[in-house]
């Protein structure tokens, strides 16, 4: 068994720090790497490719709405042109800094606000596929597991990486429990890794209300901004190798 482990870097601003990068490289495989519109400095997001370049962990452009102040978690009303043009520039911009830092973009994961629109609102799906498709078809995109954006990109001619989530609640339909209501984040690492060890092994995460979801996942997410990020990857990554599955970048079995 193989489990991919991933987390959103390169968010600070400036003097403004956001996660700590480095000790998150030294744990995952992938890096979800800012790429400006709702974090990320040119320098900081530099540093971190250039760390992940060293580490040998996988790079994926993190795309989002154009909204710094509000971290990118606000949704936004903006028509499939602009979307597509905003997926194509940020994707661009990274894989410029990405050459520089001695490595490359493989995958690409909506950030935020524009991560769970996508999953279901075809008009604003199809215009992130048809941007990811001008820049390089070859780039896989990461999606909610169960979501129908997967299929939907599929069906455009893209490989996809579906992905759960280690420290966020879901709701009984798969989705992820609002920001905005009780456990929706999760800080415990020991019953993070305890929900990802049985993800990993049966396919099975239980939600908010205790039903259990059954969920085809190749990549396990940390928030990196989260306070036990590190703590919490850490935890997960020595549940997961100590039981047998392999930490591995996605991308070398994506479908």
């Amino acid at each position: 068994m193989a489990m991919d482990l991933n987390s959103d870097l390169g968010e600070g601003y400036g003097a403004w720090r956001m996660g700590d990068d480095a000790a998150m490289l030294a744990i995952v495989s992938s890096a979800n790497v800012a790429c400006g519109f709702h974090a990320g400095d040119p320098l900081t997001i530099l540093s971190t490719l250039r760390e992940a370049a060293q580490r040998g962990v996988a790079v994926g452009a993190h795309v989002s709405y154009p909204d710094r102040v509000g971290f990118g978690r606000r949704k936004m009303d903006v028509t499939p042109a602009e979307l597509e043009a905003d997926v194509v520039y940020q994707i661009g911009a990274l894989q410029g800094l990405a050459a520089a830092a001695g490595t490359r973009v493989t995958y690409v994961k909506p950030h935020g606000a524009l991560y769970n629109t996508i999953a279901e609102d075809a008009a604003q799906g199809d215009a992130v596929i048809a941007g990811i498709r001008a820049v390089d078809p070859t780039l896989i995109l990461m999606g909610l597991a169960g979501a129908s954006i997967l299929g939907r990109a599929r069906d455009a001619g893209l490989t996809v990486a579906a992905e759960a989530f280690a420290d966020r609640g879901y709701t009984a339909a798969g989705a992820l429990v609002s920001r905005r209501e009780p456990g929706a984040v999760l800080h415990d690492p020991e019953q993070v890794a305890e929900r990802m060890l049985r993800l990993a092994t049966e396919g099975a995460i239980e939600a908010a209300d205790g039903s259990l979801l059954h969920l085809d996942a190749q990549s396990i997410c940390v928030h990196g901004d989260n306070p036990a990020a590190v703590a919490m990857a850490r935890r997960i990554r020595d549940r997961l190798v100590a039981a047998g599955v392999a930490i591995a970048p996605f991308h070398e079995a994506a479908r």
